[in-house]
């Protein structure tokens, strides 16, 4: 025993991928992930693994299937042909058609990645590989989805959000931001002058509620991924002790929905962010010369 321990390894993989001592300790899965050794001052966490192997296979694979491209494809390159179309067919009546082909790598890259991170944890290996804490006195895992850790989601939210800045910026311009955010939408024919500058004052307001609004997004998008990641992981610890009467199986239909659904929500509603301004740019364009504002900065491009 004392040999295991200093190794740190212990493998379980019975058919449901889940080790049975899981549900009998009496906890499930940390909330926050395990350092397994550190790079200098900086952890490399169980979860880190995780998401570098997703990435390194991700691109493998996806190059083993295209390879070279044809002009007759191969099937593995009309696979991931017919997945890039779809995505794009899906965001691009939301994001508009100026800035479609710009922000897909990006989307692409976000509902692939999320949708592989989100099922790692169906993987064998992962959750059963469990190396023994001597300082907690628990076994902790070795390989953890790298969207149960909240470091991990946050991450991906961050550079939604970075994105965003950049594409609001380069395809609508500050003007067209600005207005879209704080403008007065009110018709100036429509309505008297007076009520019409006393709304200026009611946008401002409500731009102001906006703005702490889209600070939140990162927030949102963050805890609803790691929420029903983190959630779906406990729920399949908590199952595992029932394995021998099979009923830890629905729960793994149940969590591949799960996670192609967060996938899609995450990647639609940054398409959405987009979209809100992006898809609608040349008519706030129009009524921003109306009230003195300049073109947007895709005039200039």
């Amino acid at each position: 025993m004392s040999r295991i321990n200093k190794l740190a390894l212990l493998l379980t993989l019975p058919a449901t991928g889940v080790p049975v001592f899981a549900a009998e300790g009496g906890h499930g899965v940390s909330p926050a992930a395990q350092a397994l050794f550190h790079i200098g001052p900086l952890p490399v966490t169980n979860s880190m693994v995780t998401s570098w192997v997703v990435a390194a296979v991700l691109i493998i694979v996806i190059r083993m299937a295209v390879g070279r491209p044809k002009l007759v494809p191969t099937r593995g390159q009309s696979m991931v042909e017919s997945l890039v179309q779809g995505i794009l067919d899906l965001t691009s009546p939301i994001v508009g058609s100026k800035v479609a082909r710009a922000t897909f790598p990006l989307l692409v890259g976000l509902f692939i990645y999320i949708l592989i991170q989100n099922w790692s944890g169906l993987f064998p290996g992962v959750g059963t590989i469990k190396h023994f804490d001597h300082a907690t006195g628990h076994w902790n895992d070795v390989i953890r989805p790298g969207n149960a850790d909240m470091n991990g989601t946050i991450a991906l939210a961050l550079v939604s959000f970075a994105a965003w800045v950049y594409f609001i910026l380069r395809y609508a311009g500050p003007g067209v931001v600005l207005f879209d955010i704080f403008g007065n939408k009110a018709d100036k024919k429509e309505i008297p002058a007076a009520i019409y500058y006393f709304l200026f004052l009611i946008f401002f307001a409500v731009g102001i509620i906006e703005l702490i609004s889209i600070a939140f997004r990162p927030v949102s998008l963050s805890f609803r991924l790691f929420g029903n990641v983190f959630g779906g992981e406990n729920l399949l610890h908590a199952m595992s002790g029932l394995q021998k009467w099979g009923l830890p199986i629905p729960f793994y239909f149940l969590e591949i929905l799960i996670g192609f659904v967060q996938a899609l929500v995450f990647t639609l509603l940054v398409s959405v962010y987009i979209g809100l301004i992006c898809n609608h740019g040349d008519d706030h364009a129009e009524e921003g010369h109306g009230h003195g504002h300049g073109k947007p900065a895709e005039a200039h491009h």
